[in-house]
Parts: structure tokens; sequence; C-alpha cells
């Protein structure tokens, strides 16, 4: 996974307490006197100074509560909220990956939240990050913020080459695929665009567009929908791209395995599919870069449209066994307020209470980003599928299979499926 945005790790056993602890709340009166309110966040996820305004913020307006905030890392994160969550001395307020969401919600270890959905700007919430905090119609996990992928493209290639504005549909990108070709390609270390075989992440862009989906959802069940007509047409317009572009990655690693944002920064790359931050990696390798690169939506197929896009991110939870939920919900209340939100927006990422991204315009790469959340979809949101992207992801299997000819597209969409539905039903 990239930065703290769309982290999927493995889930290691059922952490349930039991019983319907996730839908109790006690009308008892609050505890009298000094009290501490335990919150969990992610590291990265927020800036230190937009915490520290808002823990004072929060101290200042209850008497006697003191805000604990523990920073905590992705790695390993999982199996230390399985624990935490069963436990008798459980935080009160915890971030969780919005793939992470459903496995937690379906083993009755969050506090159902669904009455308050109102109390925190639910009105605005992002649908993506609302569907992965939601289980089995009860709301369990509250939109934090979110991000998703967009084209970062050289402008210098890009107006050497005689494009003088952003591809606005899928034509249109294999247009300027041919015009970079025709300017840069004498160099044999050129790519339009990077493009490693395994970059599902784009994938579910192309299938989203044709109208297709990963699965289909029953209630709480999901069905793997790869091998329908519209799923297949997407990785066909995968392959199309990818064998377009004449990308020297490789077909059997994923954006990171190299990591993508190095290739980018040699200066050899015109275009890659990544997240706005990946350009301050590439910035390692050559500072100018920054001032170098600006953005698009991905193109639809449908010019002048955006094609939908995986939308990754965070929520935010009060555990079954918080000793202090009044003061989380309150607690709730304050960040998903249209005043932090607004801070969360400014910091570069989209927020997920609200629909105000007017912070995101003044950068380019950012109001690209901005522009695709409007159109942003979820994986299922199943308990399994954490699971799914923590060991082998069947879709990078499936890719690899059709793009290195090792399998035919039917072959390849069917074994996919066969895999998804195991690991849905598990």
């Amino acid at each position: 996974m990239v930065g703290g945005v769309a982290i999927a790790l493995a889930v290691s056993g059922c952490a349930g307490s039991g019983g319907d602890a996730g839908t109790n709340t006690t009308s008892a009166a609050p505890p009298a006197g000094p009290r501490t309110l335990t919150v969990w966040l992610m590291n990265g996820s927020a800036p230190k100074t937009l915490v520290e305004a808002l823990h004072k913020e929060f101290q200042d307006s209850h008497k006697d509560v003191t805000v604990k905030f523990e920073e905590q890392q992705w790695n390993g994160i999982q199996d230390k909220l399985t624990t935490a969550l069963s436990g008798n001395d459980a935080p009160d307020i915890i971030e969780v990956g919005n793939t992470q969401a459903p496995k937690f919600a379906s083993e009755d270890v969050l506090e159902d939240l669904t009455a308050s959905v109102n109390d925190f700007n639910g009105a605005n919430w992002l649908t993506s990050l609302k569907d992965s905090g939601n289980w089995d119609g009860k709301q369990y996990g509250i939109p934090f913020y979110a991000a998703n992928r967009e084209v970062l493209y050289r402008k210098d290639m890009f107006e050497a080459a005689g494009i003088t504005t952003p591809p606005t549909s899928r034509a249109e990108w294999l247009e300027a695929i041919t015009k970079l070709k025709a300017k840069y390609g004498s160099d044999p270390d050129f790519q339009p665009l990077y493009l490693p075989g395994q970059n599902w992440y784009a994938l579910l862009s192309f299938i989203y567009d044709e109208g297709g989906d990963i699965a289909k959802k029953d209630g709480t069940k999901f069905t793997a929908t790869l091998d329908s007509p519209e799923a297949k047409a997407g990785i066909e317009f995968y392959k199309q791209l990818l064998e377009a572009s004449g990308t020297k990655a490789p077909k059997d690693a994923d954006e990171q395995t190299p990591e993508q944002a190095g290739i980018y920064g040699g200066g050899k790359v015109a275009m890659m599919i990544g997240l706005p931050w990946e350009v301050a990696t590439a910035a390692k390798s050559d500072p100018t870069i920054k001032d170098k690169t600006s953005g698009f939506p991905i193109p639809s197929k449908t010019a002048g449209q955006t094609a939908p896009v995986f939308q990754g991110g965070s929520n935010l939870a009060i555990p079954a066994k918080a000793k202090n939920k009044d003061l989380a919900k309150d607690y709730l209340k304050l960040i998903t307020s249209d005043k932090y939100q607004a801070d969360f927006a400014k910091a570069g990422m989209i927020p997920g209470t609200s629909k105000d991204v007017s912070a995101l315009q003044s950068d380019p790469v950012n109001a690209a980003m901005a522009k695709a959340s409007t159109n942003g979809k979820a994986v299922p949101a199943t308990p399994g599928w954490a699971t799914i992207e923590a060991g082998q992801n069947p879709l990078k299997d499936m890719l690899t299979a059709y793009l290195t000819g090792a399998k035919t597209l039917d072959a390849a969409t069917a074994d996919a499926n066969k895999a998804l539905n195991t690991a849905f039903s598990g």
C-alpha cells in the first residue's frame, strides 16, 4: 500500500467479544471527576499542528478531560487492534483503514453509531468511506479522509510533444502517448507511461468505467463478477494501454516493486498513475520534478468525463468496550466539523465528511485528485477483503496471467472469480 491510504493488512483470527457488544450503549451517567480520552490515530494521517489544535479545543470545552493521543504504525496494526478491541482496556477512538473496517464491524467489537450519523456531518460523507464503515445496515465507521489515484505527468514533456491540454478521454490519452513516442522515442530508455502489470488500482477505474465491478452484493454476501462483459472490457483496455505505452515495467509486479515514483523521478518517464504524494518521493531523485509535474483525472471512455476511481482512506470508530463513549462521540463531532475537515483538505487530503475541496484547488496535482474524488468507489465491504490484499491478491494474478499470455482472458477471470469467492465466504 501507499502512505496511510487504502491500507489492507492481514487479519489474524476473529476478535469478537461475543454477544451484541457492538450495538449496546450505556445510558448511565458519565463518571464524575477527571477522565482521560484515549485516541489512536495512524502515523501520517493528520498533521501534528492540526491534531494539537483539535485536542486543545476539545480539552478546553471539556472540563477535567485529558486527551491521551497515541500515534500508531500501520505495520502490525491489524493484530494490535484485534487484541485491543477484544480486551478490557480498549482505546476510546480508533482509526482503521477502509478495507479493515468491515472485518471489525462484522465481529461486534465496534460501537453502532447509526443513530449519531447526523451528528457527524453525515449528509456530506464520501460514499466510498460510508460504505466501508457500514455492515448489515448499521454504521460502525465514520469517514475520516480519502485519496485516489490520478495521472501524474511531466508538463515540459507534454509541451515539447505538442500536447497543449491534458487528455479528457481514453482516445486522447492514447493520442498523447503516440505524440510522446514521436518526440522522445529515439531514446531507448524513454517511457510515455510507466504502467506495471499488477496495478490493480488503475485497473478498477477501467472496469468501473465500463459499468463493471469486482463483485455484486446481496445483503452482506458478495459474488465475484470479473467474468462479466463489462469487467473484461476494462481488463482489455488495461492491456491496450500497457502495450501502447511500450512500458518497461514488469508484468508480474505492482507499482511498488520497484517503486514507480523512483522510476518517474529518473527523468525518462512522462506519466504514471499514482497518488499525489508520490511526486514528493520522485523529487528525492530530482528536486526539480515537483515544478515540472501536474496531474489529470484518469480519463473515461466517454469524452469529457472522468473515470470512476478506487478511493482508499480511513474510518474512525468507537470500540464497543470503550470506557468513555460519550466523550468519544463529542470528539467525533469535532473532528468531522467543517472547521477541521477544511484543515484536512489544506493538508492535501480529501476530507471524509465534507464536500468542500476548495483548499485542494491551489495545487494542480491535488486539484486533479479532488476532481476525480466525486466519482469514488470502494472495494467490496466484506470482512474477507483485508486477507485478499495482504495475501495472494487474485486481481494481481489475473493481470499477470493475461498480460503474459499464460492464460486467456476467460480463464484468467474465471480463476480470479473462484479465488475471490473463496475469500468472500471464508
